[in-house]
């Protein structure tokens, strides 16, 4: 049996992923390739059942089904749900040509439109009234692949759309747990040791030519993610962040995940990505690197008005814009190199 791996040219995929649904069993799994947004891409392994079984939660979760517009990268796992998403409904998805919702709104036939974003194509979409009109005539935005600023969520919202916060991986064939629920037939629990481990239908069934990272990662058929989270009393998910954005700087444990979310509070930063880097006095170093014009003392005690100033970055480097995958998500890998060129 071979794999299929899902074309970069979002029209190409489209026309493989069809004729995929339309397989006779066993149909040929897919092999998606992780950004490697963390580290080595990894090449994940999705059963067809796995991934109709996430779009038929999906769609029973959402109360509806219909087009879906196309703007994420067709070759990752959150492209192709689009797609599969839009054909098993009977649809076929409209491609999204440089973020333009309101030209990809205007060229759908009449039906029930919904698409999936990440944070930062929300946040650039929000600046363009044409673009925020043509996002109202959706039935629902997913919003994934990244941590979501509150305020970001608010201020969509706030405009009259609606907003659902995904999380998942390629592992559990895209989003399974929507705002903080796990989709119909999921499961998700927390171990011993924090780590969210999530079980159920839609779970990848393992690493192409790697079983020992499987048989870590695949464990009595879970998959034990790389992030930290905690279930609250009403049985919502709360995602602190990876395992490994814990560092310790001076001695003292900093979850980085958590001084990136109050920075992304200050009103003069535009977007925000906090990292820990190898430091011979302290360890770790916090570096914050953020698109907006703050001084590193400000930056220090807008951290230490809410948590322990311990926690508060020791370096600021601002930017432009972040450096972004294919795939939406901030290149942490890019920003490590920026600190070679800089002080």
């Amino acid at each position: 049996m071979s794999l299929l791996s899902p074309a970069a040219d979002p029209r190409v995929a489209i026309a493989q992923l069809g004729a995929w649904l339309g397989q006779d069993e066993p149909a040929d799994p897919l092999l998606i390739t992780t950004s490697g947004s963390t580290g080595a891409p990894k090449r994940v392994v999705l059963s067809r059942a796995a991934v109709v079984a996430s779009v038929e939660a999906s769609a029973e979760r959402l109360g509806a089904q219909g087009r879906w517009l196309l703007a994420l990268p067709s070759s990752y796992v959150a492209g192709v749900q689009v797609v599969v998403r839009s054909l098993v409904a009977g649809h076929q998805p409209v491609v999204v040509a440089d973020l333009d919702l309101e030209a990809a709104v205007s060229s759908a036939p009449t039906s029930t439109l919904f698409t999936s974003l990440v944070p930062t194509q929300l946040h650039r979409l929000l600046a363009d009234d044409r673009q925020v009109a043509a996002l109202r005539a959706l039935h629902t935005i997913l919003l994934g692949g990244g941590p979501i600023d509150p305020d970001l969520r608010a201020r969509a919202e706030e405009q009259g759309l609606r907003i659902v916060a995904t999380y998942g991986a390629s592992e559990t064939a895209g989003g399974c747990v929507y705002d903080g629920r796990p989709l119909d037939g999921v499961s998700v629990d927390v171990g011993a040791d924090g780590r969210i481990r999530i079980g159920g239908p839609t779970i990848f069934s393992g690493y192409a030519d790697d079983p020992a990272l499987t048989a870590r990662t695949l464990v009595d058929g879970s998959y034990v993610t790389s992030d930290i989270g905690r279930i609250d009393e009403q049985g919502r998910l709360h995602v602190l962040g990876r395992a490994d954005d814990v560092v310790v700087s001076g001695g003292v444990k900093i979850p980085l995940p958590a001084v990136a979310a109050r920075l992304r509070q200050h009103p003069a930063l535009e977007q925000v990505e906090v990292l820990g880097v190898e430091d011979a006095e302290w360890g770790s170093r916090v570096v914050a690197f953020v698109v907006g014009e703050v001084a590193l003392d400000e930056v220090r005690d807008w951290v230490g008005s809410e948590h322990p100033r311990t926690w508060a970055p020791q370096q600021v480097v601002a930017l432009d814009l972040l450096p972004l995958l294919a795939n939406g998500k901030v290149d942490r890998e890019a920003l490590r190199g920026l600190l070679g060129a800089r002080p």
